[in-house]
């Protein structure tokens, strides 16, 4: 592919305030401490997990939730370097280096959810290929090298290595081709994974079309994250991405949430569960939750010019697609599975401070990163 060198305005670094830093510092370093008294003490240091209920929180959040708003990645590779929307190119590499400190926190939350991390590598040796787990380790670890080669022109153009960033760019194509088809697999194994326990999973989120669904919310909730973080940057005193780009993206939304829903509803119609609606309690809040505020507002609000064209309304709108997804992951792996009899499991407050601790360790490496390598130009 053919590039010229394009000078993009000169953009200010992000400016972050002091309470935030503190407030981010403090939160990494609490996640931190625990971290730590959870490889000294075990798992029941920190956590109420148990026999009756062997994963929680840091699966359901830190890697269902975190490897979906991580898709933002292979969604922009695949439009600028596979599709050829180069309009897109500004916030390229932001999302991409999301994403992989997005699964570089997914890999830390299966570490510490791991009783016996240390062992992790003995899935490089000891094959199980009819695991779904197994696909997933093995996308995740090779989609993770993927990400940190898609963000090291990033790195050779800072500090003018020219051979290796001339080999990067000889291989681009081939390398983004390979991401989405790992990211692909794997995003909708995450789904394939909760098919092996149907009955322990509540009607209104089982069903086998589940890893279609799976992938097919993960790429909104991708660009969702993204337009978020652009949209938050175009703040005064911080680095602006061109408005017309977070609308482009933003345009996608209401397709990509329709398509979504009509699935999922035409799912429970033709397995015959569209009765269970408005009888499940509980349960029935959640779906409708996710579905209202996730799903449908979004794709309503998105539709509307008024609302693209608004910096503040596309990080409202971004949020909603956000929280929705993220409470249809913890749902889906969480909430809807029934616990064994005579047990009982909710997150310590140790668990969703770890969680919180590693969400912090992410924001602070992306600021840090960005103001060491953030370059005002670049080329395509």
């Amino acid at each position: 592919m053919t590039r010229t060198a394009r000078a993009l305005p000169r953009q200010e670094r992000p400016s972050v305030s002091a309470g935030a830093l503190w407030l981010w510092g403090a939160l990494a370093l609490m996640g931190l401490a625990l971290i730590l008294w959870r490889f000294v003490g075990g798992l029941g240091a920190i956590s109420n997990l148990n026999d009756g209920r062997p994963w929680g929180l840091w699966i359901s959040l830190d890697v269902y939730s975190g490897v979906a708003l991580a898709s933002g990645g292979f969604a922009l590779t695949a439009a600028v370097y596979v599709f050829g929307l180069k309009k897109y190119y500004p916030v390229v590499r932001s999302a991409v280096l999301s994403a992989f400190l997005g699964y570089l926190m997914v890999v830390a939350g299966v570490a510490i959810d791991t009783d016996q991390p240390w062992r992790l590598w003995h899935i490089m040796v000891f094959w199980n290929p009819q695991s779904p787990l197994f696909e997933v380790g093995w996308c995740v670890m090779l989609y993770t090298a993927v990400l940190a080669l898609e963000f090291s022109p990033e790195i050779f153009e800072r500090f003018n290595l020219q051979a290796p960033l001339g080999l990067i760019r000889a291989i681009e194509i081939p390398l983004s081709i390979l991401g989405i088809a790992l990211a692909t697999m794997h995003q909708s194994s995450l789904g394939t994974a909760l098919l092996l326990v149907p009955y322990k999973m509540h009607p209104l989120w089982f069903t086998p079309v589940l890893p279609v669904l799976f992938f097919l919310s993960a790429i909104p909730v991708g660009l969702a994250a993204v337009i978020a973080e652009n949209a938050l940057a175009g703040k005064p005193g911080n680095r602006r991405t061109d408005l017309p780009v977070l609308s482009g993206l933003a345009s996608a939304l209401p397709y990509l949430l329709g398509l979504y829903l009509a699935l999922r509803f035409g799912a429970l119609a033709w397995e015959g569960k569209l009765g269970l609606l408005g009888n499940t309690g509980k349960y029935d809040l959640l779906f409708w939750a996710e579905i209202s505020l996730g799903f449908a507002l979004p794709l309503v609000l998105f539709s509307l010019r008024r609302v693209r064209g608004s910096r503040p309304a596309l990080f409202a709108g971004s949020l909603l697609v956000i929280a929705g997804v993220v409470l249809n992951r913890l749902d889906s792996s969480l909430v809807s599975l029934t616990t064994r009899s005579g047990f009982d499991y909710f997150p310590s407050v140790e668990e969703f401070l770890v969680s919180l601790g590693i969400i912090a360790m992410g924001v602070l490496a992306y600021m840090a990163i960005d103001r060491l390598i953030h370059q005002p130009y670049s080329s395509y």
